[in-house]
């Protein structure tokens, strides 16, 4: 297989850079912004930074005060000695009339004529094809993202300390260009220069920068459907293979490092065994202050964890609480084995609430370890093995050959829903979840009712075929019988959705999908039960997975 898959350093790569966001078009004179009651006029630099809190005015982070305080004080450095002066209070400003501007703006943009879309759809179009490729060892590849994001105020997940910061406008004089050496480099635009133009072909970015708020590398990559991405994926879902042959070994030897003399051996044990039933991560250390308060594994504190000897008829209970990645909160209630809540409570003996409960571990010790284990192995490995694993076995438990085709759909959304428990993918209902839900809810009613029509009408002409007994009656017969299977069939659909709908509505299924599933698993199960590959993966989605596509069979076996 690897034959179908070409090498990760690439000999020759050519592409156009960036496209950078459009200049700040400053706000028409009608449209004012006050202090302390009287209108104010704006430098183009502070008008700018105002216009980000202006569009955000109607969200509730410009209501959280570290927001606010972390807005006012970047603000304050763009702003003129005068406007410094005169703008002391973020209380007294008002950007209302801003803020109404810029919504009808955007309510403009959705009235707009057919002419007008396709005039813009054109534009977009010619900028793709002219940034949207590369040419990389003599194969035009899609690019992902190649804009720039545009100068705006830092979000953050959860309660970011950093959230309200201003994320600068990126300019070519911050940017690294990454092309071959016999290509033509792209051109910055008139007037400026690129920060540096390198030739690294072991790495696989075109364009990259710093951001200013937490001072982390941004990149612009090839599309997920690209040969290198996918020979990567591929890669990702083969090492999580070959954990599979050698797992039993590595449980059986985690296991009797809890009987260790030494305790940072008996604390990578019990670290191990939680990244490997539980799909933790392995959290990376941070600075303090840096972000938001999250941890993975190797990083909880005492406070994270209750031990329970009894808990609801069950023995040995943890109680796992804190925050994840992007700030998701994790908790769980596990029973675990006698030995590791032991230790458990060994590692939390004389130890403060903030302190570490695996004070003699962390993730570069762990991960080194793994790598003696197994070459390539990383606590994502496992993430990767055991979601993927789950799906196969949960789809073999829930798919019946006696189901129709949404039923076996909401079987694979089951099963994948699995998953996404077990590591951790939540999201907040949609807001318009509710909404979605009743006018469902209201097309399952409708549905209800023409079927009530379509079986009296089909008794009807049952009883008429009795008194006539000609063809024409015996024909207006079945064709009510199909019409009521027909629609028994399209409420079947709606039900079936509507379920499907409720049982996801705090489960983000997407992230397991694409990042931990061996998408081989879902194609095999696609073509064992006769199931179009569409009803699982969207075109996007199809194209990053061209490759399981083509080589899974019906009989792939993760």
């Amino acid at each position: 297989t690897t034959s179908l898959f070409y090498g990760v350093k690439w000999k020759f790569l050519e592409h156009k850079g960036p496209v950078f966001a459009p200049p700040y078009e400053p706000l028409p004179s009608r449209v004012k912004f006050y202090y302390d009651g009287k209108p104010m006029r704006l430098s183009p630099e502070a008008e700018e930074v105002a216009t980000f809190f202006a569009k955000m005015l109607d969200h509730e982070y410009t209501t959280k005060d570290i927001f606010r305080k972390n807005f006012f004080k970047d603000w304050r450095k763009e702003m003129t000695a005068e406007e410094k002066a005169t703008i002391t209070d973020l209380k007294k400003c008002n950007f209302t009339e801003m803020s109404e501007y810029f919504k009808a703006q955007s309510e403009a943009r959705k009235a707009m004529s057919k002419e007008e879309k396709q005039k813009i759809k054109e534009e977009n179009e010619r900028l793709l094809q002219k940034y949207g490729y590369c040419i990389m060892d003599n194969h035009k590849e899609r690019i992902a993202n190649f804009r720039i994001e545009p100068p705006g105020l830092f979000r953050g997940r959860g309660d970011h300390p950093k959230m309200g910061m201003l994320k600068r406008r990126i300019r070519p004089e911050d940017i690294i260009i990454n092309c071959s050496k016999d290509s033509k480099c792209p051109e910055p635009p008139p007037g400026t220069k690129w920060k540096e133009v390198r030739h690294d072909n072991k790495v696989t970015w075109l364009v990259s920068w710093t951001e200013n708020i937490q001072g982390s590398i941004k990149y612009i990559m090839l599309n997920p459907s690209s040969r290198i991405k996918g020979e990567k994926d591929w890669q990702k879902y083969e090492t999580a293979r070959r954990l599979k042959k050698c797992v039993d070994r590595i449980r059986a030897q985690y296991r009797e490092d809890w009987k260790s003399k030494e305790m940072r051996v008996r604390q990578r044990a019990v670290a191990l065994y939680f990244i490997d039933k539980l799909a933790l991560r392995a959290g990376n250390e941070k600075e303090e202050g840096e972000t938001a308060d999250t941890v993975g594994c190797c990083s909880l504190r005492v406070e994270h964890i209750n031990l329970y000897p009894e808990n609801e008829g069950q023995e040995y209970v943890v109680e796992f609480d804190f925050l994840g990645k992007d700030s998701i909160r994790y908790y769980n209630k596990v029973p675990v084995e006698k030995r590791v809540f032991k230790n458990l409570q060994l590692f939390m003996e004389n130890k403060e609430p903030d302190d570490d409960l695996f004070d003699r571990l962390n993730t570069s010790i762990l991960n080194k370890h793994l790598q003696e284990l197994m070459d390539g192995l990383t606590a994502k490995v496992f993430r990767t093995y055991n979601a993927s694993i789950t799906l196969q076995q949960q789809l073999k438990e829930l798919t019946t050959a006696d189901e129709n085709i949404p039923a076996k759909i909401l079987s694979y959304n089951r099963a994948n829903r699995a998953v996404a428990i077990l590591c951790n993918h939540q999201r907040a209902p949609p807001k318009t979840f509710e909404k979605s839900m009743q006018n469902l809810q209201a097309k399952i009613d409708a549905k209800k009712d023409q079927l009530s029509d379509a079986k009296r009408e089909l008794k009807s002409a049952k009883a008429d075929a009795k008194v006539r007994k000609d063809e024409k009656t015996k024909k207006a017969v079945e064709n009510k019988r199909k019409a009521v299977q027909r629609i028994e069939e399209q409420l079947m659909k709606l039900e079936v959705q509507a379920t499907d709908r409720e049982e996801n509505k705090q489960i983000a299924l997407g992230t397991s999908k694409l990042n931990y599933l061996d998408p081989r698993i879902s194609v095999a199960w696609c073509k064992k039960w006769g199931i179009p590959v569409e009803k699982i993966y969207n075109k996007t989605q199809r194209e990053k997975f061209a490759w399981a596509i083509d080589m899974a069979d019906e009989d792939y076996e993760f």
